[in-house]
Protein backbone atom coordinates (compact mmCIF):
# COMPACT_ATOMS: atom_id res chain seq x y z
CA UNK A 1 0.00 0.00 0.00
CA UNK A 2 0.91 3.45 -0.34
CA UNK A 3 2.12 5.57 2.57
CA UNK A 4 0.69 8.52 3.79
CA UNK A 5 2.32 11.93 2.98
CA UNK A 6 3.76 12.22 6.63
CA UNK A 7 3.14 15.84 6.32
CA UNK A 8 -0.48 16.00 5.94
CA UNK A 9 -0.77 13.74 9.10
CA UNK A 10 0.84 16.40 11.12
CA UNK A 11 -1.84 18.53 10.87
CA UNK A 12 -4.72 19.31 13.64
CA UNK A 13 -7.99 17.74 13.76
CA UNK A 14 -9.29 20.08 10.75
CA UNK A 15 -9.15 22.93 8.69
CA UNK A 16 -10.97 25.90 10.81
CA UNK A 17 -13.77 26.21 8.68
CA UNK A 18 -14.78 22.49 8.57
CA UNK A 19 -14.76 22.20 11.96
CA UNK A 20 -17.47 24.79 11.90
CA UNK A 21 -19.11 23.45 9.70
CA UNK A 22 -19.20 19.93 11.04
CA UNK A 23 -20.38 21.66 14.71
CA UNK A 24 -23.26 23.96 13.01
CA UNK A 25 -24.37 20.00 11.28
CA UNK A 26 -24.26 18.62 14.49
CA UNK A 27 -26.95 21.76 16.24
CA UNK A 28 -28.93 21.04 13.07
CA UNK A 29 -29.62 17.53 13.83
CA UNK A 30 -30.27 18.11 17.70
CA UNK A 31 -32.31 21.57 16.51
CA UNK A 32 -33.54 21.30 12.68
CA UNK A 33 -36.19 23.92 12.89
CA UNK A 34 -33.62 26.31 14.18
CA UNK A 35 -33.16 29.65 11.60
CA UNK A 36 -28.98 30.34 12.08
CA UNK A 37 -27.55 33.59 10.94
CA UNK A 38 -23.92 33.06 9.63
CA UNK A 39 -21.54 35.54 10.78
CA UNK A 40 -18.74 32.61 10.12
CA UNK A 41 -16.82 32.71 7.16
CA UNK A 42 -16.47 35.86 4.97
CA UNK A 43 -17.96 35.09 2.12
CA UNK A 44 -19.20 37.58 0.08
CA UNK A 45 -23.88 37.34 0.05
CA UNK A 46 -24.50 40.69 -2.59
CA UNK A 47 -24.52 40.29 -6.09
CA UNK A 48 -22.26 40.64 -8.23
CA UNK A 49 -22.63 43.97 -9.67
CA UNK A 50 -24.32 43.85 -13.15
CA UNK A 51 -22.10 45.42 -15.36
CA UNK A 52 -19.08 43.40 -14.10
CA UNK A 53 -21.63 40.22 -14.54
CA UNK A 54 -22.64 41.38 -17.74
CA UNK A 55 -19.51 41.59 -19.04
CA UNK A 56 -18.52 37.79 -17.93
CA UNK A 57 -21.90 37.02 -19.03
CA UNK A 58 -21.26 38.74 -23.38
CA UNK A 59 -17.33 36.70 -22.98
CA UNK A 60 -19.88 33.26 -22.11
CA UNK A 61 -21.93 33.87 -25.55
CA UNK A 62 -19.05 34.70 -27.21
CA UNK A 63 -17.64 31.44 -26.37
CA UNK A 64 -20.56 29.67 -28.19
CA UNK A 65 -19.37 30.96 -31.46
CA UNK A 66 -16.64 30.34 -34.22
CA UNK A 67 -15.14 33.62 -33.84
CA UNK A 68 -15.66 34.23 -30.06
CA UNK A 69 -13.96 30.97 -28.79
CA UNK A 70 -10.65 31.02 -26.91
CA UNK A 71 -8.86 28.36 -25.47
CA UNK A 72 -6.15 28.41 -23.30
CA UNK A 73 -5.06 31.86 -22.37
CA UNK A 74 -1.16 32.76 -21.07
CA UNK A 75 -0.48 31.24 -17.63
CA UNK A 76 0.62 34.74 -16.10
CA UNK A 77 -2.84 36.17 -16.93
CA UNK A 78 -4.11 38.45 -20.08
CA UNK A 79 -1.92 41.00 -20.43
CA UNK A 80 -4.77 43.69 -20.44
CA UNK A 81 -6.05 42.76 -17.33
CA UNK A 82 -2.57 43.15 -15.93
CA UNK A 83 -1.97 46.82 -17.45
CA UNK A 84 -5.06 47.67 -15.72
CA UNK A 85 -4.40 45.85 -12.37
CA UNK A 86 -1.20 48.19 -12.82
CA UNK A 87 -2.66 51.15 -13.56
CA UNK A 88 -5.49 51.16 -11.40
CA UNK A 89 -4.37 49.18 -8.43
CA UNK A 90 -0.93 50.42 -8.17
CA UNK A 91 -1.39 53.82 -10.28
CA UNK A 92 1.86 52.95 -12.49
CA UNK A 93 3.90 51.73 -9.73
CA UNK A 94 4.51 48.66 -10.13
CA UNK A 95 4.36 47.23 -14.23
CA UNK A 96 2.21 44.98 -15.94
CA UNK A 97 4.88 42.17 -16.26
CA UNK A 98 5.55 41.98 -12.74
CA UNK A 99 1.67 40.90 -11.90
CA UNK A 100 0.37 37.40 -12.31
CA UNK A 101 -3.45 36.61 -12.41
CA UNK A 102 -4.43 33.35 -10.82
CA UNK A 103 -7.56 31.80 -9.61
CA UNK A 104 -7.19 33.23 -5.96
CA UNK A 105 -5.08 34.27 -3.45
CA UNK A 106 -5.70 30.84 -1.02
CA UNK A 107 -3.77 29.40 -3.85
CA UNK A 108 -1.22 31.44 -4.50
CA UNK A 109 -0.18 30.83 -0.88
CA UNK A 110 0.23 27.36 -1.47
CA UNK A 111 2.40 27.93 -4.72
CA UNK A 112 4.67 30.24 -3.13
CA UNK A 113 5.06 27.96 -0.30
CA UNK A 114 6.29 25.29 -3.51
CA UNK A 115 8.25 28.36 -4.91
CA UNK A 116 10.18 28.55 -1.81
CA UNK A 117 10.40 24.91 -0.67
CA UNK A 118 9.95 22.89 2.23
CA UNK A 119 13.35 23.90 3.73
CA UNK A 120 12.39 27.68 3.73
CA UNK A 121 11.50 28.78 7.85
CA UNK A 122 8.88 31.05 7.72
CA UNK A 123 6.75 33.58 10.34
CA UNK A 124 2.81 34.45 10.73
CA UNK A 125 1.00 36.46 12.72
CA UNK A 126 -0.57 35.30 15.44
CA UNK A 127 -3.38 35.36 15.26
CA UNK A 128 -3.59 34.95 11.15
CA UNK A 129 -5.16 33.58 8.16
CA UNK A 130 -4.52 29.76 9.18
CA UNK A 131 -3.59 28.39 5.21
CA UNK A 132 -0.56 30.24 5.91
CA UNK A 133 0.63 27.63 8.51
CA UNK A 134 -1.38 24.74 6.72
CA UNK A 135 0.54 25.58 3.71
CA UNK A 136 3.76 25.26 5.30
CA UNK A 137 3.04 21.76 7.19
CA UNK A 138 2.19 20.71 4.25
CA UNK A 139 5.26 21.21 2.75
CA UNK A 140 7.56 20.44 5.48
CA UNK A 141 8.53 23.35 7.18
CA UNK A 142 7.61 21.94 10.63
CA UNK A 143 8.30 18.58 12.66
CA UNK A 144 6.13 18.46 15.85
CA UNK A 145 2.36 20.07 16.77
CA UNK A 146 2.75 21.36 20.79
CA UNK A 147 -0.65 20.69 21.92
CA UNK A 148 -0.12 22.91 25.04
CA UNK A 149 1.18 25.89 23.07
CA UNK A 150 -0.92 25.30 20.12
CA UNK A 151 1.86 25.60 17.71
CA UNK A 152 4.05 24.10 15.63
CA UNK A 153 8.00 23.76 15.94
CA UNK A 154 9.89 25.61 12.96
CA UNK A 155 7.04 27.94 12.43
CA UNK A 156 8.09 31.60 14.05
CA UNK A 157 4.85 32.93 15.41
CA UNK A 158 4.71 36.84 15.74
CA UNK A 159 1.88 37.75 18.13
CA UNK A 160 -0.01 40.25 17.50
CA UNK A 161 -2.27 41.51 20.45
CA UNK A 162 -4.02 44.35 21.56
CA UNK A 163 -1.10 45.05 23.75
CA UNK A 164 1.17 46.01 20.80
CA UNK A 165 -1.69 47.49 18.93
CA UNK A 166 -1.84 44.14 16.55
CA UNK A 167 1.69 44.62 15.29
CA UNK A 168 4.54 42.27 16.38
CA UNK A 169 7.09 43.12 18.21
CA UNK A 170 10.12 43.00 15.54
CA UNK A 171 12.96 43.27 18.10
CA UNK A 172 12.36 39.95 19.58
CA UNK A 173 12.13 38.07 16.21
CA UNK A 174 14.54 35.63 14.55
CA UNK A 175 15.11 35.62 11.38
CA UNK A 176 13.14 33.62 9.02
CA UNK A 177 12.89 32.97 4.98
CA UNK A 178 9.95 34.48 4.71
CA UNK A 179 7.35 36.50 6.72
CA UNK A 180 3.59 36.09 5.89
CA UNK A 181 1.86 39.91 6.85
CA UNK A 182 -1.80 40.64 6.27
CA UNK A 183 -3.19 43.86 6.32
CA UNK A 184 -5.61 45.01 7.08
CA UNK A 185 -5.84 41.94 9.34
CA UNK A 186 -7.71 38.68 9.14
CA UNK A 187 -8.90 38.15 11.51
CA UNK A 188 -8.48 41.15 13.74
CA UNK A 189 -9.05 44.41 11.15
CA UNK A 190 -6.14 45.75 12.45
CA UNK A 191 -4.12 47.37 9.24
CA UNK A 192 -0.89 48.27 10.04
CA UNK A 193 0.31 51.82 9.78
CA UNK A 194 3.35 53.36 7.23
CA UNK A 195 5.69 54.01 10.04
CA UNK A 196 4.78 50.10 11.07
CA UNK A 197 5.14 48.38 7.32
CA UNK A 198 8.60 50.83 7.26
CA UNK A 199 9.99 48.81 9.69
CA UNK A 200 8.36 45.62 8.36
CA UNK A 201 10.27 45.92 5.16
CA UNK A 202 13.62 47.24 7.54
CA UNK A 203 13.57 44.25 9.37
CA UNK A 204 13.08 42.38 6.17
CA UNK A 205 15.76 43.85 3.96
CA UNK A 206 18.05 43.51 7.18
CA UNK A 207 17.71 39.81 7.60
CA UNK A 208 17.88 38.87 4.02
CA UNK A 209 13.57 37.71 4.57
CA UNK A 210 10.97 37.72 1.70
CA UNK A 211 7.94 39.75 3.05
CA UNK A 212 4.91 38.06 1.01
CA UNK A 213 2.03 40.91 1.89
CA UNK A 214 -1.54 39.54 2.21
CA UNK A 215 -3.58 42.70 0.60
CA UNK A 216 -6.47 40.87 0.08
CA UNK A 217 -8.78 43.16 2.01
CA UNK A 218 -7.09 46.75 1.01
CA UNK A 219 -10.10 47.79 -0.96
CA UNK A 220 -11.92 47.80 2.69
CA UNK A 221 -9.69 51.04 3.74
CA UNK A 222 -11.30 54.32 4.28
CA UNK A 223 -8.26 55.57 5.98
CA UNK A 224 -6.30 57.78 3.27
CA UNK A 225 -3.61 58.07 5.60
CA UNK A 226 -3.60 53.99 5.48
CA UNK A 227 -1.71 52.19 3.32
CA UNK A 228 -3.11 49.58 0.67
CA UNK A 229 0.25 48.34 -0.71
CA UNK A 230 3.50 47.61 0.89
CA UNK A 231 4.55 49.07 -2.75
CA UNK A 232 3.91 52.55 -0.76
CA UNK A 233 7.10 51.80 1.19
CA UNK A 234 10.24 52.69 -0.02
CA UNK A 235 12.32 50.09 -0.99
CA UNK A 236 9.63 47.36 -0.54
CA UNK A 237 10.25 45.93 -4.03
CA UNK A 238 13.56 44.62 -3.20
CA UNK A 239 12.02 41.92 -0.54
CA UNK A 240 8.26 42.09 -1.05
CA UNK A 241 5.61 40.17 -2.58
CA UNK A 242 2.18 41.25 -2.61
CA UNK A 243 -1.28 39.29 -3.38
CA UNK A 244 -4.48 41.08 -3.71
CA UNK A 245 -7.59 39.58 -4.41
CA UNK A 246 -10.96 40.26 -6.65
CA UNK A 247 -12.98 38.30 -4.07
CA UNK A 248 -13.71 40.13 -1.45
CA UNK A 249 -14.47 43.94 -3.59
CA UNK A 250 -16.08 42.38 -6.29
CA UNK A 251 -18.04 39.49 -4.62
CA UNK A 252 -16.01 37.10 -6.65
CA UNK A 253 -15.70 33.92 -3.93
CA UNK A 254 -17.14 31.89 -6.38
CA UNK A 255 -15.79 33.08 -9.50
CA UNK A 256 -12.02 32.88 -8.53
CA UNK A 257 -9.58 36.13 -9.44
CA UNK A 258 -6.52 37.07 -7.68
CA UNK A 259 -3.10 38.52 -8.77
CA UNK A 260 0.19 38.17 -6.87
CA UNK A 261 3.04 40.73 -7.77
CA UNK A 262 6.50 39.94 -7.84
CA UNK A 263 8.62 42.54 -8.94
CA UNK A 264 11.59 41.93 -10.64
CA UNK A 265 14.15 43.88 -8.34
CA UNK A 266 13.46 41.03 -5.90
CA UNK A 267 16.37 37.98 -5.79
CA UNK A 268 17.30 34.78 -4.33
CA UNK A 269 20.83 34.76 -2.70
CA UNK A 270 22.71 33.93 -5.75
CA UNK A 271 21.11 36.85 -7.26
CA UNK A 272 18.20 35.10 -9.56
CA UNK A 273 15.38 36.22 -10.09
CA UNK A 274 12.60 35.11 -8.12
CA UNK A 275 9.91 36.31 -10.64
CA UNK A 276 11.62 33.87 -13.07
CA UNK A 277 10.87 31.32 -11.04
CA UNK A 278 7.61 32.23 -9.85
CA UNK A 279 6.79 32.32 -13.52
CA UNK A 280 7.84 28.83 -13.75
CA UNK A 281 5.90 27.77 -10.74
CA UNK A 282 2.71 29.12 -12.67
CA UNK A 283 3.82 27.63 -16.22
CA UNK A 284 3.74 24.19 -14.53
CA UNK A 285 1.36 24.31 -11.86
CA UNK A 286 -1.49 26.10 -13.53
CA UNK A 287 -3.28 26.59 -16.92
CA UNK A 288 -4.27 30.68 -16.60
CA UNK A 289 -7.21 31.81 -14.70
CA UNK A 290 -10.75 31.68 -16.57
CA UNK A 291 -10.91 33.94 -19.44
CA UNK A 292 -14.80 34.39 -18.34
CA UNK A 293 -13.32 35.72 -14.70
CA UNK A 294 -10.61 37.70 -15.87
CA UNK A 295 -13.27 39.78 -18.33
CA UNK A 296 -14.70 40.21 -15.21
CA UNK A 297 -11.60 41.77 -13.67
CA UNK A 298 -11.46 43.68 -16.21
CA UNK A 299 -14.71 45.37 -15.82
CA UNK A 300 -14.12 45.99 -12.89
CA UNK A 301 -11.08 48.26 -13.08
CA UNK A 302 -12.88 50.20 -15.17
CA UNK A 303 -14.50 53.33 -13.76
CA UNK A 304 -17.94 52.14 -14.18
CA UNK A 305 -16.65 49.14 -12.37
CA UNK A 306 -14.55 50.95 -9.69
CA UNK A 307 -17.74 53.09 -8.63
CA UNK A 308 -19.91 49.72 -7.97
CA UNK A 309 -17.03 48.87 -5.84
CA UNK A 310 -16.94 51.00 -3.76
CA UNK A 311 -20.73 50.84 -3.25
CA UNK A 312 -20.30 47.03 -2.40
CA UNK A 313 -17.45 47.75 -0.23
CA UNK A 314 -19.48 50.58 1.38
CA UNK A 315 -22.28 48.19 2.18
CA UNK A 316 -20.42 45.59 4.05
CA UNK A 317 -18.36 48.45 6.13
CA UNK A 318 -22.37 49.47 6.97
CA UNK A 319 -22.81 46.33 8.53
CA UNK A 320 -19.44 46.44 10.32
CA UNK A 321 -20.32 49.89 11.61
CA UNK A 322 -23.73 48.14 13.50
CA UNK A 323 -22.18 45.14 14.59
CA UNK A 324 -19.06 47.23 16.40
CA UNK A 325 -21.70 49.65 17.95
CA UNK A 326 -23.95 46.79 18.95
CA UNK A 327 -21.11 45.22 20.73
CA UNK A 328 -19.88 47.87 22.44
CA UNK A 329 -23.17 49.42 23.77
CA UNK A 330 -22.67 46.25 25.37
CA UNK A 331 -19.62 46.98 26.88
CA UNK A 332 -17.71 44.00 24.95
CA UNK A 333 -13.65 45.34 23.94
CA UNK A 334 -14.20 44.98 20.39
CA UNK A 335 -11.56 45.80 17.62
CA UNK A 336 -11.63 46.03 13.70
CA UNK A 337 -14.69 46.72 11.79
CA UNK A 338 -12.88 50.36 10.79
CA UNK A 339 -10.88 49.24 7.82
CA UNK A 340 -12.18 45.58 6.94
CA UNK A 341 -15.47 43.92 7.85
CA UNK A 342 -14.09 41.70 10.36
CA UNK A 343 -15.27 42.30 13.74
CA UNK A 344 -12.90 40.99 16.80
CA UNK A 345 -14.54 40.64 20.13
CA UNK A 346 -13.05 39.89 23.40
CA UNK A 347 -15.09 37.10 25.40
CA UNK A 348 -12.68 37.46 29.11
CA UNK A 349 -14.55 34.33 30.61
CA UNK A 350 -14.66 31.46 27.76
CA UNK A 351 -12.19 29.89 25.88
CA UNK A 352 -13.21 30.88 22.45
CA UNK A 353 -14.84 27.76 21.14
CA UNK A 354 -17.06 28.42 24.44
CA UNK A 355 -18.41 31.61 23.36
CA UNK A 356 -18.51 30.01 20.06
CA UNK A 357 -21.11 27.55 21.40
CA UNK A 358 -23.20 29.67 23.57
CA UNK A 359 -23.54 32.08 20.74
CA UNK A 360 -24.78 28.74 19.00
CA UNK A 361 -27.29 27.86 21.85
CA UNK A 362 -28.34 30.94 22.69
CA UNK A 363 -28.50 33.29 19.42
CA UNK A 364 -28.35 30.43 16.50
CA UNK A 365 -25.18 32.60 15.49
CA UNK A 366 -22.25 31.37 13.82
CA UNK A 367 -19.50 33.32 14.77
CA UNK A 368 -15.66 32.21 14.43
CA UNK A 369 -13.61 31.08 17.16
CA UNK A 370 -10.37 32.77 17.61
CA UNK A 371 -8.46 30.21 18.86
CA UNK A 372 -8.54 28.33 15.24
CA UNK A 373 -6.22 31.53 13.59
CA UNK A 374 -3.48 30.96 16.36
CA UNK A 375 -2.61 31.09 20.35
CA UNK A 376 -3.21 35.08 20.30
CA UNK A 377 -6.70 34.81 19.21
CA UNK A 378 -8.02 32.38 21.91
CA UNK A 379 -11.17 34.16 23.79
CA UNK A 380 -11.60 36.05 20.79
CA UNK A 381 -14.67 35.53 17.79
CA UNK A 382 -14.32 36.81 14.78
CA UNK A 383 -17.84 38.10 13.36
CA UNK A 384 -18.06 38.40 9.69
CA UNK A 385 -19.65 41.84 8.70
CA UNK A 386 -20.27 39.69 5.00
CA UNK A 387 -24.08 39.41 5.22
CA UNK A 388 -27.46 40.63 3.90
CA UNK A 389 -28.91 43.58 5.56
CA UNK A 390 -31.73 42.17 7.26
CA UNK A 391 -29.66 39.08 8.76
CA UNK A 392 -27.28 41.72 10.31
CA UNK A 393 -30.53 43.18 11.70
CA UNK A 394 -31.94 39.94 12.92
CA UNK A 395 -28.43 39.11 14.27
CA UNK A 396 -28.10 42.29 16.19
CA UNK A 397 -31.03 41.75 17.64
CA UNK A 398 -30.53 37.83 18.89
CA UNK A 399 -27.18 38.94 20.01
CA UNK A 400 -28.26 42.03 22.26
CA UNK A 401 -31.35 39.09 23.73
CA UNK A 402 -28.98 36.76 24.53
CA UNK A 403 -25.48 39.08 25.51
CA UNK A 404 -26.66 42.22 27.75
CA UNK A 405 -26.80 40.07 31.30
CA UNK A 406 -23.93 38.43 30.52
CA UNK A 407 -20.76 39.48 32.92
CA UNK A 408 -17.92 41.25 30.89
CA UNK A 409 -15.46 42.31 34.08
Amino acid sequence: MVKRNLHLAKLQSGYLFPEITKRKKAFLEKNPSAELISLGIGDTTQPIPSLIANSMAITAEALATPDGYSGYGPEQGHFNLRQAISEQVYQGKRPADDIFVSDGSKCDIGRLQILFGGQASIAVQDPSYPAYVDTGVIMGQTSTYHPLSKQYSGITYMPCTPENSFFPSLEKLPRTDLIFFCSPNNPTGAAATYEQLSQLVDFAKQNGSVLIFDAAYACFIRNPNTPRSIYEIEGAEEVAIELGSFSKMTGFTGVRLAWSVVPKELRFEDGHLVQNDWNRINSTFFNGASNIAQSGGLAALRPEGLKAIKELTTFYMENATMLKEMFEALGYIVYGGVDTPYIWVHFPNQSSWEAFEMLLEKSHIISTPGSGFGPAGEGFLRFSAFANRANIIEAISRLRRALHKLDRV
